[in-house]
């Protein structure tokens, strides 16, 4: 079984979106081939209100799925197919965009807001494929404790515990990792998937040894093979693994919405403005 190397090192670039949001962005329009299925990547993490109360106002997306969860924080959720949610800590929204939704993220005043949303490329058969939404709720997500580690099961599978949901047209294995000083820990993966790492808190080894550490507010992509090895040395470490089979398609990415060609794209906008986007 080989462990896998790491192949990059991304701090990302602080940036802002929404109605003025202040975010981290890890994964953007340069990264897609790389970290292909998985799109962008944004991280939240601040004890200022005033980075992320102005929220992201109704805005429209198409294919591709939208993941964000909370370790800590309260958003309000609305969209164009009547759904009115809350995400609290711990808990996952879901979306799949598909043929077209236009809704609205309004996170709310905490004490620490923390988490991340994750675009997923849908693969092109299923683009245009009716939205969906899944709220994923504390209970629902799956936990293994083992000598030293905490894992939440976000989506996919750890040893015999599952998360409530796999991936849907992607299926990808996000994991909430906590470990102790001094722990180990690995993940057996398929060789070829794409798989990366975003590190909230502390430092770790995640080369299967102890020469090359990663910090606190990095991600990390792994080089292919088929298990994950991490080290922790004298601090705590808290991160999220994620990991999905390559689309291995073209994107064609304009903003909100991501399809396989420009064509595609200039039709989506095209019925934005002509209010024929929603199916």
């Amino acid at each position: 079984m080989s462990t896998r190397a790491i192949k990059k090192v991304i701090k990302g670039n602080i940036e802002k979106d929404g109605a003025g949001v202040k975010l981290v962005r890890i994964l953007s329009i340069g990264t897609v081939k790389e970290f292909d299925p998985f799109l962008m990547l944004d991280i939240f993490d601040s004890t200022n209100p005033e980075d992320y109360t102005k929220g992201f106002p109704w805005h429209p997306h198409r294919g591709i799925d939208t993941v964000t969860y909370l370790i800590n924080g309260k958003i309000e959720h609305k969209d164009s197919m009547g759904n009115i949610g809350v995400i609290e800590d711990g808990c996952c929204q879901w979306m799949t965009a598909g043929s077209g939704i236009i809704h609205q993220e309004m996170p709310q005043v905490f004490e620490l807001m923390m988490g991340f949303q994750l675009w997923i490329n849908l693969p092109r058969k299923n683009k245009m494929c009716s939205p969906k939404y899944r709220s994923i709720e504390r209970k629902d997500i799956g936990e293994v404790k083992e000598q030293g580690c905490n894992i939440k099961v976000i989506s996919g599978k750890y040893k015999d515990t599952s998360g409530d949901f796999d991936g849907g047209y992607v299926k990808a294995n996000i994991l909430e990792v906590k470990m102790e000083a001094d722990s180990k820990w690995s993940f057996e993966t398929k060789e070829y998937d794409t798989a990366f790492i975003y590190i909230f808190r502390g430092y770790g080894y995640f080369d299967g040894g102890m020469k090359n550490p990663i910090y606190e507010k990095s991600a990390a992509l792994f080089e292919n093979g088929d298990k994950i090895e991490v080290k922790s040395d004298k601090e705590k470490i808290h991160f999220i693994l994620f990991t999905g089979k390559p689309l291995k398609e073209p994107v064609a990415w304009g903003g909100p919405i991501v399809m396989n060609s420009d064509d595609e794209l200039t039709m989506a906008f095209k019925e934005l403005d002509n209010g024929t986007f929603i199916k």
